[in-house]
């Protein structure tokens, strides 16, 4: 594929989307925070946290990058982790350039499962994660064993968040092979999502981090209401969840998980926010949502 570069005369700005895809746990959300320097992505250490794409924008000179963070790339039969699979399809049909996130230490299979979803034939770069996990020697050989597809990407970026290093070079990359355009959005703006899917992923998250095994999956999170001041947001939101015996774990002995939950999401949404945060969280059975597609479509998942 011929990359057209433009010189800075003929193309004073730039500005396009960007699909951040890979397999669960590749450091999608954790990468877009540390390129945007905000805590906007849900991270969980868990796999398959995220659940639907939202967009953070990225400015880098005169480009105006648009990254969509996207779910997990696996297949599995319940069919909210069929909606997770086709948001991450979408994200690759739409978009005008897609980073694929290799973790260093993975085999290719994810790579070469990519490369079957790419049926739109979108153009790529390899990004290399958790470089720092790695040794020199390993990093090394882990890029030779890419070479073999280098005719299919347009570039390969090892990377480490933790590090702080690739940063520049996969944001000169990408600027690179966006068109020219003038921005899309204002350049103060961070992400294009509303506030209340905001507070929504943060009170999932907090949920991933002091619950274990199957709960986070099995629940989700409804914001009913939202009452916005100058110097404080009063949230009402819902956690749902599939069954009585996951209800009385999530409020636990004397409202005590609860009360954890509650307090570790107002955490996040205040460092969000720069404000004050009364939040108030309820508990609601509702048997077989995430198998359900009226259900799921109730909660924010479409299928259209």
């Amino acid at each position: 594929m011929k990359i057209l570069r433009a010189t800075s005369s003929d193309c004073p700005t730039k500005a396009g989307f960007v699909a951040v895809v890979g397999r669960p746990n590749a450091g999608k959300s954790t990468l877009l925070n540390w390129l945007v320097g905000e805590k906007l992505a849900m991270v969980s250490k868990k796999a398959q946290a995220t659940r639907k794409r939202m967009n953070i924008i990225v400015m880098h000179g005169n480009v105006q990058i648009i990254f969509v963070d996207t779910p997990g790339i696996h297949e599995k039969e319940r069919l909210l982790n069929q909606f997770m699979l086709s948001e991450a399809i979408k994200a690759i049909g739409d978009c005008d350039l897609v980073l694929f996130l290799a973790p260093a230490k993975d085999r290719l299979d994810h790579y070469e499962k990519f490369l079957e979803l790419n049926t739109k034939g979108r153009p790529h770069i390899v990004v290399l994660t958790k470089i720092d996990e790695v040794s020199n020697q390993k990093l090394l050989e882990k890029i030779s064993e890419y070479q073999k597809f280098q005719e299919r990407f347009l570039a390969l970026i090892p990377v480490s968040v933790t590090k702080d290093i690739g940063k520049k070079e996969l944001l000169d990359e990408i600027g690179k092979h966006l068109p020219c355009s003038p921005w899309l959005y204002d350049p103060e703006l961070m992400t294009t999502t509303n506030i209340r899917d905001i507070y929504k992923e943060m009170i999932r998250e907090s949920i991933f981090d002091n619950l274990s095994d199957e709960i986070p999956y099995e629940t989700d999170v409804i914001i009913e209401k939202i009452d916005e001041k100058p110097h404080l947001d009063r949230v009402q939101a819902t956690i749902i969840a599939e069954k009585k015996s996951q209800k009385l774990i999530l409020v636990g002995r004397g409202g005590s998980t609860i009360k954890r939950i509650g307090r570790d999401a107002r955490i996040k949404m205040e460092k969000f926010a720069g404000k004050k945060i009364f939040l108030e969280l309820f508990v609601s059975v509702k048997s077989g949502w995430s198998k359900n597609k009226k259900s799921l479509s109730e909660i924010g998942y479409s299928f259209q």
